[in-house]
């Protein structure tokens, strides 16, 4: 499919008129798209900036469906807001963002760099915005008629013109990926201890316990927290009793209603 009708000749030959409401729309989503980007350089946290730069985005999106490029819209909600924003918000949740950003130079030069940048960036933008001022311009309908529609267009732009481009991003993606999987692989010094391993350390020591504690108040006339259950032969399991909740010189710990050791042997005696 040729790429004729995209060229910037019949875009320059033929002249369209913008409604009053299409220029509305433009400076209303314009203010917001720039809202978003200052927003997305003056926040503190990298999260509060990537919600500026998803609202950039879908003001961006809106701008190409009042455009009559639906497709354009849609990628642009779909893989940028959603996918690419979700990717830097696993990226900010993997890294952290606890540390603050230093004011201090420490690359020598790099703020005169900036500004050559910049300037250079303006006055890239100027030039761009006068030819747009004072060049005749028609709607995205009538360039891509002759090439069947928006979406064919694009595919023939995408897939024609511009297939190493498109390839180079794709590996450029692919390898950013790879490398987000290294970045967050961490190296397993030791083999991981298997079920065996585990219960061999548990019961590595003597008077590791080999079944599971009595809860307390078990067979107990209460069920309070400081009562210790009872093992089979009838006597008090003082290690059922929370550390918090036993006796200073490691005796039976005490009812609520008893006063001593013997109290509670008698209790517990009742209770069988």
């Amino acid at each position: 499919m040729a790429t004729a009708p995209l060229a910037a000749a019949p875009v320059l030959a033929a002249a369209a008129s913008t409604s009053p409401g299409e220029g509305i729309a433009f400076w209303i989503l314009a203010v917001l798209a720039v809202g978003g980007a200052i927003g997305m350089i003056a926040s503190r946290k990298a999260v509060h900036s990537a919600l500026w730069i998803a609202l950039t985005m879908v003001t961006l999106a809106v701008v190409y469906l009042i455009n009559a490029a639906p497709f354009l819209g849609l990628v642009q909600i779909i893989v940028y807001t959603g996918a690419v924003m979700m990717l830097f918000l696993f990226v900010l949740m993997l890294i952290g963002v606890d540390a603050s950003d230093s004011l201090v130079e420490t690359i020598r030069g790099q703020r005169v760099a900036a500004v050559l940048v910049g300037a250079g960036f303006g006055v890239l933008l100027i030039a761009g915005f006068g030819n747009v001022a004072f060049s005749r311009t028609v709607g995205l309908d009538q360039v891509t008629t002759d090439a069947g529609g928006n979406l064919q267009a694009i595919a023939a732009a995408i897939f024609g013109r511009y297939v190493f481009a498109f390839e180079a991003t794709s590996a450029l993606l692919i390898t950013a990926a790879v490398g987000a999987i290294v970045y967050t692989h961490r190296e397993r010094l030791i083999p991981k201890p298997s079920q065996a391993d585990l219960a061999q350390a548990r019961f590595a020591s003597a008077t590791a316990p080999r079944a599971p504690l009595p809860a307390p108040g078990v067979l107990a006339q209460r069920n309070a927290i400081d009562v210790p259950g009872l093992l089979p032969d009838g006597s008090p399991a003082a290690e059922s009793v929370p550390a918090a909740f036993r006796a200073i010189d490691d005796g039976p710990v005490a009812t609520a209603d008893s006063s001593g050791p013997a109290a509670l042997t008698a209790d517990h005696g009742e209770s069988r």
